[in-house]
Formats: C-alpha cells, sequence, structure tokens
C-alpha cells in the first residue's frame, strides 16, 4: 500500500475539516429559510381569499386608495354596480383597456381590497347611467359631447395627478383653451409606450394642434425631434409653467443651457444679446439658416452693428460672391470668421470676441 506523504495527508484533513463546516453552514441556511418562511405572513396568489388588511403585501402602490368619483350631474343616490356590470355593454372598450398601466394597477389593487373599483374610479358610480344608459352626463365622460364639463373631467383626473408638473395647470393656456386631459391622454387604450399618449409619441400628440410648430422642423436646419432625439416636453411642461410658452424653466436662457451648457458662462465679456434671449438670433424649432439663425450672417449681426467702427457700410446681398460687387468682408462664415466667440469670450483679449 502506497504511503501518503505528511504534507498531503495534512492537506486532506484540512479539506475534511472545511467539508463538515460547509454542510454545518448549509444546514444552518436552511434552517434560516424554514424559520422565515413561518415569519412571513400567508400568501394566496389565486385570489380565492382576498387579505382585508390592505397594509399587506399585494396593494398596488398608487392605486390603493382608489374611489369611486364624484359625478355632480348624477343623483345623490347612485351608487357603484361594478366592473362586471360595465363590462356587459362595453366590451370592445373592456378589452382595450386591458392591457393599460391603469387597468393593471387597478385590477391589482382590487385583488387586495375588494372595495377598490375599476371603471368607477374614473367615471363614477354607474347605476344612473344603467337605468337610462342614453341620458348624457349620468356617468363621466371624457369626450366633447359626453356631457361632463371640461372642469369636472380634469378635476376627476388630478384627484390622482395632482402636484408635480401639473402645479400650474390652473391658468396655464391649456386649461383656458378648455383642453381636457383626454385632449391629449388616453388611459383606456395603449397607443404608447408610455404616457398613455392619445397618439404613438408625445411629439405627435402636440402635433394634433400646432401644425405650423411641427412644419418648422421640416427646414434645413432644425432641433433633432423628427429623428426622435428629443421631444416637446424636453423644453416644454404642457401641464402648465409661469412663462407665457410653457417653459419647463424661468427663461429662455436656462431652458436652452440645459443642453447647451457651454454657452451659459460666466464669461468676462458677455455678448449683450445673447444674455438678454437666445431668441435674439436662433429660432427654437427650424430655420432655413444655418444653426437656427433668424438670418443669415452678417445681415444678422448688421441689424445691430451698422454704419460703425468695422465695417463702416451696410452690407447687402450684392456684396456677395454672386453679387455685383463681391466684399471678401462677407466671405465664408462672414463676421464670425474672425468673432468666433460670439456668445462670450473669456480671452485676455477677446472684448471683440475674437478666437
Amino acid at each position: 500500500m502506497k504511503r501518503i506523504p505528511r504534507s498531503g495527508a495534512v492537506l486532506a484533513s484540512a479539506l475534511v475539516i472545511l467539508f463538515s463546516a460547509l454542510c454545518a453552514s448549509l444546514a444552518g441556511a436552511e434552517q434560516a429559510r424554514g424559520q422565515l418562511a413561518t415569519d412571513l405572513p400567508s400568501t394566496n396568489l389565486s385570489g380565492t381569499d382576498v387579505r382585508k388588511d390592505s397594509s399587506l403585501f399585494g396593494v398596488a402602490p398608487g392605486f390603493a386608495n382608489a374611489h369611486v368619483a364624484k359625478n355632480p350631474n348624477a343623483p345623490d343616490d347612485a351608487t357603484a354596480v361594478g366592473e362586471t356590470v360595465c363590462i356587459a355593454c362595453h366590451q370592445l372598450e373592456s378589452e382595450h383597456f386591458t392591457h393599460t398601466f391603469h387597468a393593471l394597477g387597478l385590477h391589482a389593487a382590487k385583488k387586495s381590497d375588494p372595495s377598490i373599483p375599476v371603471c368607477e374610479t374614473c367615471h363614477g358610480p354607474g347605476s344612473a347611467h344603467v337605468a337610462a344608459p342614453t341620458t348624457k352626463g349620468l356617468i363621466l365622460g371624457y369626450t366633447k359631447n359626453s356631457g361632463t364639463p371640461i372642469g369636472v373631467q380634469t378635476r376627476t383626473c388630478l384627484t390622482c395627478h395632482e402636484g408635480g408638473p401639473r402645479d400650474h395647470w390652473s391658468g396655464s393656456i391649456h386649461q383656458r383653451n378648455g383642453l381636457s386631459c383626454s385632449d391629449c391622454h388616453n388611459p383606456m387604450a395603449k397607443f404608447s409606450a408610455e404616457g398613455s399618449m392619445a397618439k404613438a409619441s408625445i411629439n405627435d400628440t402636440c402635433a394634433q394642434c400646432h401644425k405650423d410648430i411641427r412644419l418648422q422642423f421640416n427646414r434645413r436646419s432644425h432641433m433633432p425631434l423628427p429623428e426622435a432625439q428629443m421631444s416637446c416636453d424636453d423644453c416644454h411642461n404642457p401641464h402648465g409653467s409661469i412663462t407665457k410658452p410653457l417653459l419647463k424653466t424661468n427663461t429662455v436662457n436656462e431652458t436652452c443651457y440645459q443642453c447647451h451648457a457651454e454657452k451659459r458662462g460666466p464669461f468676462i465679456f458677455e455678448h449683450a444679446p445673447v444674455r438678454e434671449s437666445c431668441l435674439n438670433c436662433h429660432t427654437p424649432h427650424g430655420s432655413n439658416q444655418h444653426a437656427l439663425l433668424v438670418a443669415p450672417v452678417p445681415f444678422l449681426c448688421q441689424q445691430c452693428h451698422s454704419h460703425q467702427r468695422h465695417p463702416n457700410d451696410l452690407q447687402t446681398p450684392n456684396s456677395l460672391a454672386t453679387g455685383n460687387n463681391p466684399d471678401e468682408r462677407i466671405m465664408g462664415r462672414a463676421c464670425l470668421t474672425c468673432h468666433a466667440n460670439i456668445h462670450g469670450s473669456n480671452a485676455p483679449s477677446g472684448s471683440r470676441f475674437h478666437e
């Protein structure tokens, strides 16, 4: 019989000790899992035994406090009838609604607490509507001819969605023009990847009304909105803002600086029109000029800088290369050939925004 070297015996003994410790550890872990299972509340995912305590597992966050919406046009004795009664007539709507975010959340909450309504969370008590289905206003509707006032429609949505980006909805341009939430959103069907939009994207939804703005993005120089690299709500808050064009920030410049941070400064030498507003030189949606300019250089520059210093003569299209009197000062990038840092300069000799 071959004798095991002393070093090999020591190694074998160490392996035996390590294996024993591992087995003991696994046994302890198994015991800990068993103890954990007894400490946790019982779980029934079948839905046959609904737990009454909504503070435990199974409640969909944000939907646990859902209740029957108030409809001022319905009789005071109107009561909830339940989703099953609604589906009896509205089978098509139910099929469209099934895969939406609201449906998933409300159904999950109802599994935990049977008192949570589904359809009537948004549409109000349905008993009066069931008794007289052709009478408008007995159920909360979200169309222009539903018989439900626009204010009631939006107030019902804001019951859950109040606050945050919707802080300035009251008094906003959209609210004053009689828009309802359902003009932009459709929670009854999944048309968009997110946001429950009425169209496939935010841009398409906004373009329903703002067709003139949408056409500006077809110009030669434009923001990358048609390429789906940005959307209208990157700059605007359609639910209301303290600014007239519904900007997400307090000023035009602050909105532009979200992407164009290099233009923020501070600079030793600042260009007054730039500090005042980016819109003095640029149009935000689209332009047929280079870099979204409102006019080509040098004519843009000469709206302010004319008949003073250099150049001391007004440039016209005749001074272009194809004109009758070509002028080399407006060839190439025109004024920007020399005054390259037009947004501001930190160079000690940059008072004229030279490069």
